[in-house]
């Protein structure tokens, strides 16, 4: 693998191209010339080392949207109502809501300014140091290429509601979806954008009709005409005891459910990944970044309250739904335990088939992410630079084929002996999603710090996060908390077992010990420094930026004068949905 060196800035004050930014020009892929604007007003580059601009105001819209919503949602919950209590799983997913937002506002103050191909790993870079941008992207491509044949195997286990593994063996569903999602990612982000815009279409109209059920239920419209309301908030209680008994059993379960919650909304900082591929980036962005208060207020809040409301954590169905051996299917999900005790038939198969194509869509974003991740990296010259090559449709062809190699991966979970290796790896790399977290919290403080620092102030910027720098540090504080505390569990003593359980102790927590060697031997063997205030480089590749920004608004205002609208359609009758 070629790293290449890289310098955090010059020692004298002056920053690395304050000269490029006194004379409004940049040393940015000089050698890159545009080629045309193609028909939606997207500069189309001939280097082969640019993305295009495929992805519109409403794809980048739909994208923010189903990203929040997965297998985490309408499954994963069950397992956290079952251990914790309806109180505790309220509380903690708003809480954690909370800490979504001020994560995806910090890093959306970052892409609205310079909405660069590199994503928050090139932030890193900028801003905070290059060790730290070098770590940050190879562990969020290691969490992606490990999830991406989770979610395919996910997928194939759904598929046994229908054909059992007796019939169909499951390594046959999983090489139909790899090159299903290989195929869709090749086609080019145009193809790619329209077609997760549809599934997260779906995915929103399932997760709202599943919604209303549940008050419909809860108001007592169902078969059995009971009417629950906050009947199991009091018997048998809102908190459930988790480990000890008393008060400290309530908070462990409390606790334990806000670590269930984290991993719940992990993925929803993907928005960051498209933005070298969205379409007027300054404008798309921050209303996508804006959206992502509302679907954690609607989608998860109102589903967790919801939820508590119909089932008793102490259900033997959700008990049932928790167990190892039902993880992944329909039965798993706490809504469909809902419908059970409502008496409602034929629903369960219906969900199964929504939970489909979530784990589905899960799988094709996944891969988009690890692709384009790369992508950066080797922009960065963090990796090797033929993984930054394009074609002429503007697709990573080789970033996508290493990273489509990994999900061969997922044949490991036809095997039983290869399941345990696996799970193992799963385990190791889910603290990535939240030392991501972590890295653009802190990338957005040292951002607010330099742009302060050089004068940059908030009616320059095109979006500025809310809560500032305090929602930032705050954010980094629960952030860490979590992630030294997300399995505080095997520190209890095992009465099943009798001793401390060091298998998981070692793939929940190596994540951390990795993510620091890699930042350490990195700055260790380059020699690099962080970037002070004063240096940081705001303007690299932005006068670029502002060039195609320029050429998509002045072909929307052309459009917009001969009375063309190819979306008249969408923005007529589907825009205000979403």
């Amino acid at each position: 693998m070629a790293i290449f060196k890289r310098t955090s800035g010059s020692s004298d004050g002056i920053g690395p191209h304050e000269k490029d930014r006194e004379m409004g020009k940049s040393d940015y892929n000089t050698g890159a010339v545009p080629e045309q604007v193609n028909d939606e007003g997207v500069i189309v580059y001939a280097d082969h080392a640019h993305l295009h601009r495929g992805l519109k105001s409403r794809h980048i819209t739909m994208i923010a949207i189903g990203g929040a919503i997965g297998t985490g949602l309408i499954i994963g919950t069950g397992a956290a109502l079952a251990r914790a209590g309806p109180g505790s799983i309220l509380i903690s997913y708003s809480m954690v809501g909370l800490l979504v937002y001020i994560v995806m506002c910090g890093l959306g103050e970052m892409a609205a300014w310079l909405p660069h191909a590199s994503g928050f790993s090139g932030y890193a870079t900028r801003f905070v140091d290059p060790a730290l941008g070098f770590a940050l992207g190879w562990t969020y491509w290691f969490k992606y290429i490990i999830t991406t044949p989770n979610q395919l195997t996910a997928a194939a286990l759904v598929i046994q509601y229908w054909k059992p593994a007796t019939e169909v063996n499951p390594g046959v569903w999983i090489a139909v979806f790899i090159i299903a999602i290989v195929c869709i990612n090749y086609f080019g982000i145009r193809f790619f954008g329209e077609f997760e815009f549809w599934l997260s279409s779906i995915k929103v109209v399932v997760i709202v009709g599943v919604i209303l059920l549940s008050f419909i239920l809860m108001l007592g419209g169902g078969p059995t005409h009971d009417r629950t309301g906050f009947r199991y908030y009091k018997t048998p209680g809102a908190f459930k005891p988790y480990i000890a008994q008393g008060d400290k059993g309530k908070f462990l379960g409390f606790w334990s459910s806000m670590i269930t919650a984290v991993f719940a909304y992990l993925g929803t900082e993907l928005v960051g990944v498209t933005v070298g591929e969205a379409q007027n980036p300054r404008k798309t962005i921050p209303r996508a970044i804006k959206l992502t208060f509302y679907r954690i207020l609607f989608f998860y809040c109102l589903s967790v309250l919801l939820v508590g409301m119909l089932v008793p954590y102490n259900s033997p169905d959700l008990a049932f739904a928790t167990s190892t051996k039902n993880a992944g299917k329909a039965s798993a999900s706490p809504f469909v335990v809902a419908i059970k005790l409502a008496k409602i038939d034929k629903l369960p198969g219906i969900l199964n088939g929504a939970i489909l194509i979530f784990t589905f869509s899960a799988a094709n974003s996944d891969l988009y992410i690890a692709s384009r991740t790369i992508f950066g990296l080797a922009e960065q010259g963090y990796a090797p630079r033929i993984f930054a090559w394009t074609d002429k449709r503007g697709v990573p062809v080789p970033a996508l084929a290493i990273s489509g190699l990994f999900t061969l991966l997922a044949f490991m979970n036809v095997a039983d002996d290869s399941k345990v290796v696996f799970g193992y790896f799963v385990n190791l790399v889910t603290i990535f999603g939240l030392l991501t977290w972590i890295s653009i919290l802190l990338t957005h403080i040292y951002f607010v710090r330099a742009r302060k620092a050089q004068g940059i102030g908030n009616e320059q910027m095109p979006f500025v996060a809310p809560f500032g720098l305090l929602g930032s540090y705050i954010g980094l504080f629960f952030c860490i908390l979590i992630a030294l505390t997300k399995n505080f569990s095997v520190f209890t003593y095992d009465k099943k077992y009798g001793k401390f359980d060091y298998k998981n102790f070692i793939t929940g927590y190596l994540g951390i010990p990795l993510y620091l060697i890699m930042i350490f031997g990195y700055k260790s063997w380059h020699k690099t420094q962080g970037v002070r205030p004063a240096n940081a480089d705001f303007y690299t590749g932005k006068d670029e930026i502002d060039r195609e920004e320029e050429a998509f608004l002045a072909h929307k205002a052309a459009t917009a004068k001969q009375g063309k609208s190819a979306n008249w359609f969408y923005r007529t009758f589907v825009a205000w949905l979403f």
